[in-house]
């Protein structure tokens, strides 16, 4: 009986987060249509903050528990699922071109505060050879309040740059003879939107966790994969669901935002609230992280798309990724 219940909340999450993503997106580009702000620079802010909700709450109240160390775990393995299998996955569906702004701008901030957070994590143990005589479950370093202070610092300053190039360039409005989405209803669909999002990734997660368990998986390997994987799943469904609407610029733009958004913000909250333990496996999987990034970005700039046959590649590097995961 208990079985079926988790099945039942499993169904019942999938379904919210769909309808959830369906309005977030029609919500979010009535916004971008009526203030003449590009969807790129929607996904970037709106979207992939709403997005991120369901990483910034596991870490933060983690954090305050004073057992974040699931943080760092949870927001690597987020970023690899969100350049890998939501891009690659956007990719199958349509060729997923790229914004010449994202590859100038938000791209670079990416892969720098990637790059910058394995020197905070990682660095150490990898110059002194920690890296190869630990275990992957011992602790090498910690990312410290410090840093949190300094990613919130980074986040600031990013956002301030977004909301300026956001005034500064402002799309013309074209012509539709379809009447513009009231303000009211905006707020509303995003509003129901993200509640949808956060709460359908939370019983998923749920559901999920306690199939596996009772099939006989371990907590360790739940967490690895269905926990990591659930709390993406908002991005995953809202960047489809854009992409399938024709809103591919802003598919991209929440990937990338959202990946920024979950160093930045959710590390250096959690970070900030209490250091986060960084144990080998996290280093290895940052370097697999800061890897990826850089794949990801070759196949951005070739041809400033990412094409049907890229995005097979992507999947199929994200499950390696996942195979690595679980025999390491």
């Amino acid at each position: 009986m208990k079985i079926l219940l988790d099945i039942l909340i499993l169904l019942v999450g999938f379904v919210a987060l769909i309808k959830g993503a369906d309005w977030f997106v029609d919500g979010s580009a009535a916004v971008a249509r009526r203030f003449r702000v590009p969807g790129v620079i929607i996904g970037l802010t709106i979207v992939a903050m709403g997005t991120s909700a369901p990483e910034l709450a596991v870490s933060t109240s983690a954090a305050i528990q004073g057992s974040n160390e699931i943080a760092i775990s949870n927001v690597v393995g987020s970023n690899i699922f969100n350049l890998l299998m939501v891009l690659g996955i956007c990719a199958i569906i349509h060729a997923v071109p790229v914004d010449k702004v994202i590859l100038k701008r938000d791209y670079p901030v990416n892969l720098g505060i990637t790059i910058m957070l394995f020197l905070f994590a990682g660095l150490p143990a990898l110059l002194d050879g920690r890296l190869f005589s630990h275990g992957m479950t011992e602790d090498v370093g910690n990312v410290s309040r410090v840093c949190g202070i300094i990613c919130l610092v980074i986040f600031a300053g990013y956002v301030f740059f977004l909301i300026r190039d956001a005034k500064k360039n402002k799309t013309e409005e074209e012509e539709n003879d379809e009447a513009p989405m009231p303000s009211w209803k905006c707020v509303l669909f995003i509003l129901v939107g993200i509640g949808l999002i956060v709460g359908g990734g939370e019983a998923v997660v749920y559901g999920a966790k306690n199939i596996a368990l009772a099939a006989g998986m371990s907590e360790t390997l739940v967490g690895l994969t269905i926990v990591a994987l659930g709390t993406s799943l908002p991005e995953l469904v809202t960047s489809i669901v854009a992409a399938r609407k024709g809103q591919v610029d802003m598919a991209v733009g929440n990937c990338i935002g959202s990946n920024i958004f979950n160093i930045l913000l959710i590390l250096g909250v959690s970070a900030t609230i209490h250091p986060i333990a960084v144990k080998v496996a996290n280093i290895w999987d940052l370097i697999i992280l800061i890897v990826v990034s850089i794949v990801t970005l070759l196949f951005c700039i070739n041809k400033k798309k990412i094409t049907r046959w890229e995005g097979i590649v992507m999947v199929l590097m994200y499950l390696g990724s996942m195979v690595f995961a679980i025999v390491r």
